[in-house]
């Protein structure tokens, strides 16, 4: 026999009343007080050492910063100091000397961590790959003048590796460091020993991220190794690659200066001038303030024309992208 239910009725009290977002938000940072002060640190660090410096660019726009009448008391001159940059004999040659150093260690140096994360990935020895790791990853905690002293010493003409090499094919030996030709092989090949094993953490994450059933199908569907890579590992770490190399673009004008600088010798400025160390020289040699910022402004400018323009070719063709 069926009973009839009675309809459900809600008392809501009049006086009780819904957390206002005030309160939502103040009960979440209580709640996570260690995970916002953490975020705070950051956000410090970055507004102090990064955005907060950027209100001495006003100095561009000035005819020369002077310490004792500040920021605001200099004589604007407009875009004058880009003019005369824009003019001068070295803009040709450090605008071309960065970009063709920025290219080649796109070109080498961005995928030679990727290559080596792939190889690692396949070893199946995980004590051989903990050593392989370890050696790889310790060039990177080596200072850049370690690394330039070490180059020195295997280039000198007195028992040098190089030229020792050199001497087992019959040729004469080299001063390296004078060579023209031998300046950007070095710069980029020593770059890529230093960083290459650093630089392939973030893409062994983003290989140990792969769901492994997805293997297990493709070994089901008789995929052997090599399109296991192309099909499975590959689109895997695509994401990774993109977003990183969005980001390497965004800094191609960003040569090492100090290394460049610890690198440099007379014969080879032909080849080694960048707007790096062309700021440098200017703006704390010559101390040349205002001059410096504006080639200082027009290097950032440039790479935020390549970050904007790389990101919305990549959101356009394969819908990865920063924003």
């Amino acid at each position: 026999m069926k009973t009839k239910q009675e309809p459900v009725t809600l008392h809501l009290d009049p006086g009780a009343r819904s957390p206002s977002k005030l309160e939502f938000i103040r009960k979440e940072i209580v709640r996570n007080k260690y995970v916002y002060l953490m975020i705070v640190m950051v956000m410090a660090y970055y507004g102090i050492f990064h955005y907060g410096p950027m209100y001495g660019l006003l100095m561009a726009f000035q005819q020369n910063y002077s310490l004792s009448h500040g920021i605001w008391g200099g004589e604007w001159i407009g875009f004058e100091h880009f003019r005369t940059f824009f003019d001068s004999y070295y803009f040709g040659r450090l605008l071309k000397n960065t970009l063709i150093l920025s290219f080649y260690s796109i070109i080498l140096g961005f995928p030679a961590p990727i290559l080596l994360a792939i190889l690692l990935n396949e070893v199946r020895s995980s004590k051989f790959k903990r050593v392989v790791q370890t050696v790889s990853y310790l060039p990177h905690f080596i200072s850049i003048v370690v690394v330039v002293g070490i180059l020195k010493t295997f280039s000198s003409l007195d028992n040098g590796l190089f030229n020792i090499v050199r001497s087992f094919f019959s040729l004469e030996p080299v001063m390296f460091f004078t060579e023209v030709d031998m300046f950007r092989p070095m710069y980029i090949l020593s770059n890529i020993w230093q960083g290459a094993g650093w630089s392939s953490i973030i893409f062994l994450a983003a290989l140990a991220g792969i769901d492994s059933q997805l293997y297990e199908a493709a070994k089901i569907d008789g995929a052997g190794r090599w399109k296991q890579f192309l099909h499975v590992t590959l689109p895997g770490i695509i994401p990774t690659i993109i977003v990183l190399f969005i980001l390497r673009m965004g800094g191609i004008m960003n040569a090492d200066m100090q290394k460049v600088l610890l690198m440099q010798t007379a014969p080879t400025y032909e080849v080694s001038d960048i707007i790096a160390t062309f700021v440098y020289r200017v703006g704390v040699q010559q101390a040349n303030f205002s001059y410096a910022a504006a080639v200082g402004l027009f290097n950032g400018i440039i790479n935020l024309i390549f970050l904007i323009i790389t990101n919305m070719i990549s959101r356009k063709a394969n819908q990865t992208s920063l924003w």
